[in-house]
């Protein structure tokens, strides 16, 4: 079997840079690697071993706003799980998850990167992602 570990979940927010400084400022979040810095930048932001990959939205959601626990359906951006060897760990899941999109090289990011996108048996989205790494000094939240 090859290893795995949980790598990061993803948001999606109306206002990315909001919600990095809540969880900045209430969780001690720090910036681990900023993609394409600009208006329509994705951050990943950590504490511990827990990592959030912050999106902006591109859509208005067609649904209320969660209320008490969360919603009683499944829904997320998508949960990442860091593996060794992502060719393997897709053959390892066969037909328990279907392949969604990918394997792609991102190596325009970080070299020798690949990822793979998959959906769980109730279609939830979760990413493969081989050779993520943080960046030594990301761009500072201003």
């Amino acid at each position: 079997m090859t290893v795995t570990a949980f790598s990061h979940v993803g948001l999606t927010c109306k206002d990315p840079l909001r919600i990095e400084r809540f969880y900045s400022k209430y969780f001690g979040f720090t910036r681990a690697r900023v993609y394409a810095p600009g208006p329509d930048q994705v951050v990943v932001i950590k504490s511990g071993v827990l990592s959030f990959e912050i999106f902006k939205t591109t859509d208005v959601s067609p649904i209320a706003p969660p209320e008490k626990d969360g919603y009683s359906f499944p829904g997320y951006r998508h949960v990442c799980f860091q593996v060794d060897d992502l060719d393997q760990k897709i053959l390892e899941l066969a037909e328990d998850a279907k392949l969604t999109l990918g394997p792609l090289d991102m190596g325009q990011f970080i070299p020798g990167m690949r990822v793979a996108w998959l959906a769980d048996p109730e279609g939830n989205i979760f990413e493969l992602n081989q050779g993520y790494r943080d960046e030594e000094n990301p761009p500072p939240l201003e």
